[in-house]
């Protein structure tokens, strides 16, 4: 497989899974970052240094191969991992219980405000 195949192969499934907007790999990087660990990150980040690389010809015999596939490889297997109705569900329940903490707290000042008060 090609180096850029493998790196649009990569920005297709952060832009499915994760919803990462971009161009091309680098920019999708940059926008999710804290979205993917750290060894998935590092693996991105030399598919897209060696498909930047892979454009020029003189600098094609640079790229190590085996490193490049070792990347492409912890990529795709972190990322198809990811269900994105998954992240989405569990995001709205965070949501959602940060806003019932909030209301249980506002509650609760209010109770304590309206016996301190003497209406209670």
């Amino acid at each position: 497989m090609a180096i850029q195949q493998m790196a649009d192969r990569v920005a297709q499934l952060l832009e499915e899974r994760l919803g990462l907007g971009g161009r091309d790999l680098p920019s999708k990087l940059r926008r999710g970052r804290r979205l993917l660990p750290r060894k998935v990150r590092e693996g991105a980040e030399v598919l897209a240094a060696a498909a930047e690389r892979a454009r020029n010809p003189k600098l094609l015999g640079q790229i190590d191969m085996g490193a490049v596939a070792d990347a492409y490889d912890t990529c795709v297997r972190h990322l198809t991992r990811i269900d994105p109705a998954t992240r989405r569900r569990d995001a709205i329940a965070g949501m959602l219980g940060f806003i019932g903490y909030g209301l249980m707290f506002l509650t609760l000042g209010i109770i304590a405000l309206l016996s301190w008060r003497g209406f209670l």
